[in-house]
């Protein structure tokens, strides 16, 4: 049950492990670019302060928790133990620099600090410092030679080494015998650096004078304190046999693949001896091998076959030393060295390292940094040189640097308005055959930048709104689009200062900054403001700010809210104005012309007049249309000398509004009769000062006159009447007289042409008119009843 649970916990800490190396290589961008380094010495309790990670990276107190930090190493043994309130970082267990690194130095072990929220990615290293904790140990702690006694001094007799795991000076240095007339030794150092001991004989050996020897062989390292292995030797002086076997070459050097199968045959070596029977009987073996090689090879005691008992891996080790020792039966033998090197295969595919990486990338930028990556490839030769690459349709480039290196660019501006995201495929292939290849897929977005200037729907806005409106009435709205975004396509309106100086805009209008909503801000007046027209600009919040104009006119429309204004007879409290008029006039005399205006345009500025009151109805009539007052029969000595008209101006408006305007006619015989004035202007002109009086005798000189005029005109009238009299008579519902049709033009205020059909009615006696309504018929205005 326990071990069950174990195995479960293991299991979800690999895949944990997994994420989180994930998340390390996606998150490789926001890695420093420079390593710390920190040391201790191996042997170091657990628990060993190494430093302080939050004041190296210049974190405050807390911060490493709040930022979930983490540390990540290779392997599935965490060698640290990070305080996240603190920040200081402890080992967790004691370092063996031999178990961690073996003969490499410096032993340095690589970690990383994961930082979130923003992610952020710290490489560090931390160097084992080696101590002299190992002594040299011999792998034989006796050796047996056997020398015979006829050897010559001088002679050099290879010894079994020693081995020390420490490294530098804690490494083995040298070696000793015990003070010895005969021998002495000698420390020799292989192609790969490790020491070995050489006996040399120094004087000629006397089997019946000593038999044999036995030294004390000492290795010493160059720590301190020194540490030291020994072993005994043990020297047989043997009877003469006088041929040791020899090898056909002193150094082989083999070449093999390392994905060569097992048991394949590497090399044999051969060696002879000139001797007979046993002395003559050679066999092989590994001379003090490593136990990496003979895990590796494996030798044949009689053929000289050397095989391979394991897979070879390039990126391990590319070169083994073998030393072989033929030996024959008389105790003498030989000795000779195979290099075997191993050949690398492309069996490893490219790695991609991302160093940095910039997102987003604003948009119009010129050659910009996407991202700085390293590529690399365990093999050699051409298995490990590599090219990259990424897509041809793609607006970036690479560039290879320094070394490995290369850099991914941009090769054009970007837009984003055209494409904001790009999925970029970097390719890394190998050369080898067959080629290998590694891809690394890297998003990358394009930020906005204010390029786009805000768009009106219309250059030009007409907007209708009618007089008299409320204040902060909404009369329209303008609208502009941005292709930006966020900030840079927030749009704000505001107004343009106007190009009449005259016009008081800002007490006209407003326009919401937010909506481009317009708004009146007080009641127009079409009598004072028919239309006016001012700019509205739309600006973004980019930096800097972009915009764009449009027009915007507004046309005030028209309301029926000014009723006629008579110009005459004037209304200006002064003395009334009386009309004159002779007895002898005939029906249809024109007495006077009520002239009025309106302050409207349009239809509500048509006028029609109308005759409200008289003293004695019948007598006068007023034309709708244009205003004349005339009289409407014979005038006789029975009517009234005075006579008072209210005669009505109304517009077409609606609802419709009007004015009166009360006229004061007199009936004299002739124009040599004296003027009567009526009581209450005899009374005004009794209160009137000298100078109005010089001004009624002028006034009245020059109505003389007018009214000459106009006698002259009316006879002119008579005549032409009396022979259009001949030509027929109109009908009608109260008598039968022709008609005909008056082309009344630009009279009163009306602003068109109109025709009405007056008829005379008959058999009243008072050729009285009778007026129409109009009638538009091909573009004229009939009246019609």
């Amino acid at each position: 049950m326990v071990e069950s649970t174990m195995e479960a916990r293991g299991e979800r800490f690999l895949r944990q492990r997994q994420v989180l190396f994930l998340f390390v290589f996606l998150g490789g961008s926001l890695a420093g670019s420079e390593s710390r380094r920190y040391s201790v010495v191996e042997e170091t309790e657990r628990g060993f302060l190494i430093a302080n990670i939050a004041n190296d990276l210049g974190l405050g107190e807390g911060e490493l928790a709040v930022r979930g930090a983490q540390v990540v190493s290779k392997g599935n043994k965490q060698h640290f133990q990070l305080n996240h309130q603190t920040g200081d970082l402890h080992l967790r267990e004691k370092l063996d620099r031999e178990e961690l690194c073996g003969p490499t130095e410096p032993c340095i072990l690589h970690f990383q600090i994961l930082l979130q929220n923003p992610l952020q990615f710290i490489t560090n290293e931390l160097h084992v410092i080696d101590v002299n904790d190992h002594s040299p140990v011999f792998f034989e702690n006796e050796m047996q030679l056997k020398l015979l006694e006829n050897t010559p001094p001088g002679t050099m007799i290879p010894l079994g080494n020693a081995e020390d795991l420490d490294v530098g000076r804690n490494s083995l240095q040298n070696y000793t015998i015990t003070p010895n007339s005969h021998f002495h030794v000698l420390t020799r150092s292989r192609r790969d650096g490790r020491k070995y001991p050489q006996l040399v004989l120094d004087k000629s050996l006397d089997r019946e004078d000593k038999p044999e020897f036995i030294l004390t062989l000492t290795a010493l390292d160059g720590g301190s304190p020194h540490r030291s292995g020994i072993a005994k030797i043990h020297i047989l002086v043997l009877d003469i046999n006088d041929n040791a076997p020899e090898f056909t070459q002193t150094l082989y050097e083999v070449q093999i693949l390392e994905n060569s199968p097992l048991n394949s045959v590497v090399v044999t070596v051969s060696a002879t001896d000139l001797d007979t029977g046993n002395f003559g009987t050679v066999s092989y073996a590994f001379f003090h091998a490593s136990e990496e090689i003979r895990k590796a090879f494996q030798l044949n005691p009689i053929t000289g076959d050397i095989q391979l008992v394991k897979y070879l891996n390039f990126e391990e080790m590319n070169t083994y030393e073998l030393d072989i020792e033929a030996k024959d039966g008389g105790g003498l033998s030989g000795k000779t060295t195979v290099i075997v090197q191993v050949v690398d295969v492309n069996d490893n595919p490219p790695e991609l390292t991302l160093s940095s990486i910039t997102s987003p990338i604003p948009e119009n930028s010129p050659e910009t940094v996407v991202a700085v990556f390293s590529v690399s490839d365990l093999d050699s030769g051409e298995n490990g040189r590599v090219m990259c690459s990424i897509e041809d349709s793609l607006p970036f480039i690479l560039k290879p640097s320094v070394e490995n290196f290369y850099t991914l660019l941009t090769n054009t501006p970007l837009d984003r308005e055209t494409k904001s995201e790009y999925n970029i495929t970097i390719t890394v292939t190998d050369f080898g055959t067959p080629r290998l290849k590694t891809q690394h897929n890297i998003t990358v977005t394009v930020s906005d930048v204010n390029d786009n200037a805000p768009a009106f729907s219309q250059t030009t806005y007409t907007l209708r709104v009618r007089e008299n409106n409320s204040p902060a009435l909404h009369i329209g709205s303008v609208s502009a689009t941005d292709r930006d975004s966020g900030a840079n396509a927030q749009v704000t309106y505001s107004l343009l200062p106007p190009a009449d100086p005259q016009l008081p805009l800002a007490s006209l209008v407003s326009i919401n900054a937010d909506n481009g909503q317009l708004f009146a801000l007080r009641s127009l007046d079409y009598e004072a403001l028919q239309a006016f027209e001012f700019g509205v600009r739309a600006a973004d919040r980019g930096s800097p700010a972009l915009s764009s104009q449009a027009r915007v006119r507004v046309l005030v429309l028209d309301d029926n809210d000014n009723a006629p204004f008579v110009l005459y007879p004037p209304q200006n409290g002064s003395a009334p104005c009386t009309e004159l008029v002779p007895r002898a006039a005939e029906a249809g005399y024109l007495v006077t012309k009520v002239v009025a205006v309106d302050g409207d345009s349009g239809q509500n500025a048509w006028l029609s007049y109308q005759l409200l009151k008289a003293t004695e109805p019948g007598l006068f009539g007023v034309w709708a249309h244009n205003g004349e007052v005339r009289t409407a029969r014979l005038l006789s000595e029975r009517d009234a000398v005075k006579h008072r008209l209210v005669v009505l101006v109304r517009d077409n408006g609606e609802p419709p509004r009007s004015a009166s305007v009360t006229l004061h006619v007199l009936l004299v015989d002739g124009f040599s009769q004296p003027y009567l004035p009526l009581p209450e202007v005899a009374a005004a002109e009794a209160r009137a000062d000298p100078l109005t009086v010089y001004l009624v005798v002028a006034l009245a000189s020059v109505s003389s006159l007018f009214l000459f005029s106009v006698l002259v005109f009316v006879a002119v009238r008579l005549c032409r009447r009396s022979r259009a009299a001949s030509a027929g008579r109109c009908s009608g519902p109260e008598g039968h007289f022709p008609g005909h049709l008056v082309d009344v033009s630009g009279t009163g205020t009306l602003s068109q042409s109109y025709q009405y059909e007056v008829c005379l009615t008959g058999g009243s006696g008072t050729s009285e008119f009778k007026f129409l309504k109009p009638i538009i018929t091909n573009g004229l205005v009939q009246d019609t009843e």
